[in-house]
């Protein structure tokens, strides 16, 4: 039996991954972070898709990274900026070290689980941005996973060479329901179709040619 833990926070390249893990054939853990992030809509998202995928899933508190690591994704004070992820003003939306402490908490669920595999659905375009989804980052991280703990867990990021637009590409083929996908970073009922988040995603579906079900402000 093949045993996985997938990193899901609702949006769009994590929710496609656990879909290929689906597909693949590995019994999955799903584990998502509320790290009092304004976008928490992601994780009802999350939710839905477990739910309809038969997955189990667990949602972990993590909101002291907004105590210790501020960001425009979490503080209300601070505008979430608008424009593409290429514009230098995207770095306010990095939270810094996010991506090692919510892996290393999911090594130790994987490691209770005796899972042998933990995925996390970082991709190409986040790599001008955010340095915790660069491959170098990854590298060392694989590395410092595997001697953890005497139970091995080997990480996977199958993404991380290829553009929101390829992943589109291949939730079509997986079947993926990008209606129960949350990308936007502001905390509002209809996505704003400016933040980054959302300007990557409408050029992604642009990209795979199909469209976006999702309602826009």
């Amino acid at each position: 039996m093949k045993r996985a833990v997938v990193v899901i926070s609702g949006g769009m390249d994590s929710t496609t991954l656990l879909y290929d893990a689906r597909r693949d054939g590995y019994t999955i853990n799903a584990i998502s972070f509320n790290y009092d992030q304004k976008h928490k809509k992601e994780l009802k998202c999350a939710q839905q898709t477990c739910h309809k995928l038969g997955i189990k899933h667990t949602i972990i508190s993590l909101d002291v990274l907004n105590t210790l690591a501020p960001s425009a994704l979490t503080r209300k004070e601070w505008d979430v900026p608008e424009g593409h992820y290429a514009d230098d003003n995207m770095k306010q939306t990095v939270v810094p070290n996010r991506n090692m402490v919510m892996l290393a908490l999911a090594t130790s669920y994987a490691i209770s689980k005796k899972a042998k595999y933990l995925f996390y659905g970082v991709h190409s375009g986040d790599h001008a941005i955010y340095p915790d989804c660069r491959p170098d980052f990854y590298k060392y991280m694989q590395d410092a996973i595997m001697r953890a703990d005497w139970h091995k867990v080997l990480l996977r990021a199958p993404y991380i060479m290829k553009d929101k637009g390829d992943i589109v590409i291949r939730g079509k083929d997986l079947g993926v329901d990008y209606s129960l996908t949350w990308t936007c970073y502001q905390g509002r009922d209809k996505a704003c179709g400016k933040c980054g988040s959302c300007v990557e995603r409408l050029e992604a579906f642009e990209k795979a040619g199909i469209d976006d079900t999702l309602e826009y402000e």
